[in-house]
């Protein structure tokens, strides 16, 4: 499998919402009732791209990674509030292509472009009951630092860990 990394275009932002859409519908399962994501569908979530994409796309950066032509995850990374730190956003990977090294690639190329912000080190936040993704963050160097905060999904408050890692 040959994953193709590439910056996004204006044309690429609805898919993105696509995915991440599918993406947290299969990785939030077990922390948020299904009728919420059925209520809030993939335009929903593309729309919110198009217009963050619009007000965002100078000072942050989203990747693209494709198989066979086909958007398989992205990420998203810019400045953060945190000083210091550039942050990663998002990195969503279709839940057909988990475990198959896509996520790992976009991390990889993430971490580039983080350092490219300038910063002395990343920032992330992740759902502090998602186990998956705290162990993918882990393996690839990131640690929680102790900082929390309470953040709505689908209106729903949960609790997210700030992980971070020099750059």
């Amino acid at each position: 499998m040959t994953v193709l990394l590439r910056p996004a275009d204006d044309t690429d932002v609805a898919a993105v919402g696509a995915l991440h859409h599918r993406s947290r519908a299969d990785a939030y399962a077990h922390l948020i009732a299904p009728e919420t994501f059925a209520a809030r569908g993939p335009e929903a979530l593309s729309a919110w791209w198009v217009e963050r994409w619009r007000w965002e796309r100078e000072t942050h950066r989203m990747t693209l990674a494709e198989v066979d032509g086909v958007l398989a995850g992205f990420t998203y990374t810019g400045p953060s509030e945190t000083p210091d730190a550039a942050e990663l956003y998002a990195i969503h990977v279709d839940p057909r292509r988990v475990g198959t090294g896509v996520g790992r690639e976009l991390m990889v190329h993430a971490l580039g472009e983080l350092a490219g912000f300038g910063a002395g080190r990343a920032v992330l936040w992740v759902l502090a009951d998602n186990p998956v993704a705290r162990r993918f963050y882990e393996r690839g160097g990131w640690a929680a630092d102790g900082v929390t905060r309470v953040e709505a999904v689908n209106d729903q408050p949960l609790p997210q860990l700030r992980y971070s890692r020099p750059l």
